[in-house]
């Protein structure tokens, strides 16, 4: 899926697009599959390329503050090798009680969040950030997950499938993870990893008809 991952400095390579529209493709500043199909989806033309950004989440961080900082930081990596194409980037994480949940380290970690999380209602916010050489803008939108209470066997089985290895939340709700979810109550597509919404509106605010929106 998605356009040819072109590493940093190397665009000249990165000839095959995903879409014969004429509308310019913007560079993905993440090798995310989930993100990549969702523009597939939303028939967004893109390449990708993978952002030379180190994350850090601090438990104590404001989850608004962070994502938007990461997914800034993310697609200015980028914006270097971009030759003035307009650069996405996205981060996503959880939140519930004042806890950032993310990625978990290994399979303890990651039951230990979904035991957290079981019968709970948490937020999934992910920060997106559009740049260019002149202009940026940077917002975070959010999407309350409630999942239903977990059982002892629900945890074992869920963490054998290792869908939570690279999830925010330790948890994929495009896969397996839907089985744990009772109610999502806003972007579905904010919870797989881009806020399709967030994202369409601003390419139809600030590039009226480049890509197919406004």
């Amino acid at each position: 899926m998605g356009g040819a991952v072109a590493g940093r400095g190397d665009l000249a390579r990165a000839q095959d697009r995903v879409s014969t529209s004429p509308s310019p493709p913007l560079l993905l500043a993440s090798t995310s599959p989930q993100r990549r199909a969702i523009l597939e989806q939303l028939a967004i033309p893109f390449d990708v390329v993978a952002p030379g950004y180190e994350e850090d989440d601090p438990p104590d961080a404001d989850p608004h503050d962070l994502v938007r900082a990461h997914a800034r930081a993310k697609a200015h990596s980028v914006a270097r090798w971009a030759d003035g194409r307009l650069v996405l980037g996205v981060d996503t994480t959880v939140w519930l009680d004042g806890r950032i949940y993310g990625k978990p380290a290994d399979a303890e970690e990651a039951v230990e969040m979904l035991d957290a999380l079981g019968g709970r209602t948490h937020q999934v916010i992910s920060g997106l950030c559009l740049v260019t050489p002149g202009w940026e803008v940077v917002e975070a939108e959010e999407t309350a997950v409630t999942f239903r209470t977990l059982t002892p066997s629900d945890l074992a089985a869920y963490e054998a499938t290792r869908e939570w290895e690279g999830r925010a939340g330790g948890y994929a709700i495009q896969g397996r993870g839907a089985a744990l979810v009772e109610r999502v109550e806003g972007d579905y597509l904010n919870v797989v990893g881009l806020p399709s919404a967030l994202l369409v509106h601003l390419l139809a605010e600030h590039f009226p008809g480049v890509y197919g929106f406004g």
